[in-house]
C-alpha cells in the first residue's frame, strides 16, 4: 500500500477487431502506453492509479489488428520519471516506434542524447494526474525546453485547456503537443471562450493536438461519441497538418464502459470523414513530429 488513493483501472478489451476502413501505410498510433510487470517496472508511489499489465506482445497484436505499423509510446503518470518501461520496448524497434519520456530539471545533457538514441523525440508534462509533473515552475520547465531544442524534441502537455493558460504555453521554445482533444468535456461546447483560445493556438502551427481518448470527455457513455464529432472537426478545420491520432492503449482510467479498439478506430471515418486528410493525420504528420 502506497497511501495513494486508487482510482479503478479496468483492462482493455482482449479481442480488438478490425476496423471498418482499411489503415494507410505506415499508419501510426500517435499515443499508447506499455504498463509492467511490476516486478520488472515497479510503479511510482505519488500515481494516482495501478493499471492492469498492458504488455508489448498485447500492443503488437492490437497493432495488427487495426492494420497499424509505427507507434509512440507515451510516459504515464505511475512511472514517474523512470522511462524504462518505456525506453526498452522502443529502443528494441527503432524503426518503428518512438517515445515520449518523462524528465526532470536535474536531466543531463547527456542523458537526453541517451534517450534520444534510444527512440525519445519529447517530454511529457501531465498537469491532469497525481506524480505527473516533475517541474516546480514554469521558468524551471522553460530552461529545459531550452535543452530540447538542438534535439528537435517537442513538449507533450496533459492538461485541461478550459483550465490552461495557453499563451504562456505558446511562449516555449519548442513545439508543444496536447493529448485528448485538449481534454475539455464536451459538455461545455465547442464555443466556450477558453476552447476558442485552444483553437486559435492550434492555427498559429506550433501546437499539436492528438485525436485520442474520447471517452474522457464525452457525456455518453457507449461509442459512438457523437459529441465529440464537432470537436474533431474544429480541430482538423484550423490545422490539419497539426493532428494527430491514437488508440490511448490500454486507456487507463476510462470512466465510462471500456470500448473495442476496433470500434473506436471507426471514429476516425465521423472525425476525418476526408481520405487524403486521414493520411496526412495518420502518415504524415507523425512521421514530421517524431521523425520516422
Amino acid at each position: 500500500m502506497t497511501g495513494v488513493p486508487q482510482k479503478p483501472c479496468p483492462p482493455a478489451d482482449p479481442a480488438p477487431r478490425k476496423p471498418k476502413f482499411a489503415m494507410p501505410a505506415n499508419a501510426c498510433d500517435s499515443h499508447a502506453h506499455i504498463f509492467g510487470p511490476d516486478e520488472k517496472y515497479p510503479w511510482s508511489p505519488a500515481r494516482g492509479y495501478t493499471p492492469p499489465d498492458a504488455l508489448p506482445a498485447a500492443y503488437e497484436h492490437l497493432h495488427k489488428m487495426l492494420g497499424v505499423t509505427r507507434g509512440v509510446i507515451t510516459q504515464p503518470s505511475v512511472y514517474g520519471t523512470d522511462n524504462r518501461a518505456t525506453l526498452d520496448y522502443v529502443a528494441a524497434h527503432p524503426g518503428r516506434l518512438r517515445a515520449v519520456v518523462s524528465v526532470d530539471a536535474s536531466i543531463t545533457d547527456r542523458a537526453l542524447e541517451a534517450m534520444h538514441a534510444r527512440g525519445a523525440r519529447g517530454i511529457r508534462v501531465n498537469l491532469a494526474d497525481p506524480g505527473g509533473n516533475p517541474f516546480k515552475s514554469f521558468s524551471e520547465l522553460r530552461r529545459v525546453a531550452e535543452r530540447l531544442k538542438p534535439l528537435g524534441w517537442h513538449i507533450e502537455f496533459l492538461l485541461h485547456v478550459h483550465d490552461a493558460d495557453m499563451a504562456e504555453l505558446g511562449t516555449l521554445p519548442v513545439p508543444i503537443s496536447i493529448g485528448h482533444f485538449g481534454y475539455m468535456p464536451t459538455s461545455l461546447g465547442i464555443d466556450h471562450p477558453r476552447y476558442r483560445g485552444f483553437l486559435d493556438r492550434v492555427a498559429d502551427g506550433n501546437c499539436w493536438v492528438k485525436l485520442t481518448g474520447p471517452y474522457r470527455i464525452t457525456a455518453g457513455r457507449h461509442l459512438p461519441y457523437d459529441d465529440t464529432v464537432p470537436f474533431a472537426h474544429a480541430l482538423v478545420a484550423r490545422q490539419p497538418d497539426r493532428i494527430l491520432w491514437g488508440t490511448d492503449w490500454p486507456h487507463p482510467m476510462c470512466p465510462i464502459p471500456m470500448p473495442n479498439d476496433g470500434t473506436l478506430a471507426d471514429m476516425l471515418l465521423d472525425w476525418v470523414p476526408d481520405k487524403a486528410v486521414r493520411q496526412r493525420i495518420l502518415v504524415d504528420n507523425p512521421a514530421e513530429l517524431y521523425g520516422f
